[in-house]
């Protein structure tokens, strides 16, 4: 049976300093409450988001089911003006269509040049940045991006990791997020950065059977709520209403750490990547081994990666 969800801690009016100190060296989800985040949490009405920013083209995920799965990529890419895609992703049904009259809309900005610039609201969407207040809770060097995002209602994003730290700051509309710790991995299946299990509320039970193991953590962000989102943590995002969101990520490890075409902040870190490789490189050798000797020496190695290199001072 699956375990009960527990609940992310809510705190109210955080500074940089109590942030840094007691909460950041912890490494686990908090729901941020009462910061000051400027003019957005009132300004971007529908009207005014479309006013804002005209008419420029959008490239936006358009979804005939509420879960997305990028893994099956189960939706497609369409672009439309931005003053029209805000409207239609506040409807429940549409006049005009794409795939079907109930589909599901979704941005996730990205830069200039989709795959070499990061996304940057003061870039891409610089009348609506001069709205927010983006907590500065990091020193400026290590800003990485921040992603200008808008959800139709009911949207289901998959579960995956990002290996920088972020904040997602909830500015319109209410979130659901479901999170999952980095060493509950194993019972998560993964594809890459991604999970599998896509309905984490009602998991195939027969196809996933070790996900009931993993340990979830639970909070609803309501606007103006900021998500700490620790590096390597799992999250499932469902936007409960139409919503406008902003996600700030950040890098702690030094710069050199990250992979330097990464755009998105989903590539594993440089180190982890040649480990994988060398990893890789090791069971093909071991295949030149009859089974019986495979399987034995599988597990030795396995128990010299836990011995190595886990931790044993997790909660």
């Amino acid at each position: 049976r699956e375990r009960r969800a527990e609940a992310v801690e809510r705190l109210a009016g955080v500074t940089r300093e109590r942030f840094l100190r007691d909460i950041y060296p912890r490494r686990k989800p908090i729901v941020l409450t009462g910061l000051e985040l400027g003019t957005c949490t009132t300004k971007w009405t529908i009207d005014y988001l479309s006013q804002a920013e005209g008419s420029k083209e959008v490239k936006i995920h358009v979804s005939a089911v509420p879960q997305m799965d990028f893994l099956s990529k189960n939706f497609v890419y369409r672009s439309l003006p931005f003053d029209a895609f805000v409207r239609r992703a506040a409807e429940v049904k549409h006049k005009e269509y794409f795939l079907t009259e109930d589909e599901k809309y979704y941005l996730r900005s990205v830069g200039e040049d989709v795959r070499k610039d990061i996304a940057d609201i003061r870039k891409q969407f610089p009348i609506l940045a001069e709205d927010v207040n983006i907590p500065e809770y990091f020193e400026k060097e290590q800003f990485f991006s921040s992603v200008f995002r808008i959800s139709s209602a009911g949207l289901q994003l998959w579960t995956h990791y990002d290996v920088m730290d972020n904040f997602l700051i909830q500015v319109t509309g209410r979130k659901r997020v479901v999170l999952y710790s980095p060493r509950d991995a194993p019972y998560l299946y993964l594809s890459g950065t991604k999970s599998e299990v896509l309905d984490v509320d009602n998991p195939d039970m027969e196809k996933y059977p070790l996900f009931v193991k993993a340990r979830r953590y639970e909070c609803v962000l309501e606007a103006g709520d900021v998500l700490f989102i620790p590096a390597l943590w799992f999250h499932n995002v469902i936007s409960e209403e139409f919503g406008v969101a902003l996600n700030v990520f950040w890098k702690h490890l030094p710069a050199e750490s990250y992979d330097k075409t990464d755009i998105y902040g989903n590539k594993d870190p440089v180190a982890a990547s040649r480990a994988i490789q060398i990893l890789d490189r090791a069971l093909k050798t071991l295949e030149e081994l009859p089974e019986e000797y495979r399987d034995f020496y599988a597990r030795r190695m396995v128990l010299r990666i836990q011995e190595k290199a886990y931790r044993n001072d997790y909660g």
